[in-house]
């Protein structure tokens, strides 16, 4: 798992920079595959802005908050994350399964 994490007029302490690859390493059990993310976490006058975006098993998944606290803001970023990985996965799974069975015989008429 590969994570990037950028700051734009912030300062990514260790804590913060910790903090966000946690939640995004969570994502990991939706994904078997190598993982490429990228976190940008921003600030614009009293906003708090996460930005995250994840390359996963050619399908790329991506969200972005705004709060007033940049930790909350990662965590509903990575809420939405959760929700889409979740989708992909049960979209993977329903083309695994076994499609309808297939009707041996002649017409019959």
């Amino acid at each position: 798992m590969q994570i990037t994490i950028t700051g734009h007029h912030v300062e990514v302490t260790p804590a913060l920079r910790q903090y966000a690859e946690e939640k995004v390493a969570k994502v990991r059990k939706y994904m078997n595959t190598t993982i490429n993310a990228h976190v940008t976490l921003k600030v614009e006058k009293l906003t708090h802005i996460a930005e995250v975006t994840i390359h996963a098993n050619g399908v790329d998944l991506h969200g972005m908050e705004k709060t007033d606290n940049l930790y909350a803001a990662i965590d509903k970023v990575m809420d939405k994350i959760d929700r889409q990985a979740k989708k992909v996965k049960g979209k993977i799974q329903e083309k695994r399964k076994d499609p309808a069975p297939i009707r041996v015989g002649g017409d019959e008429e």
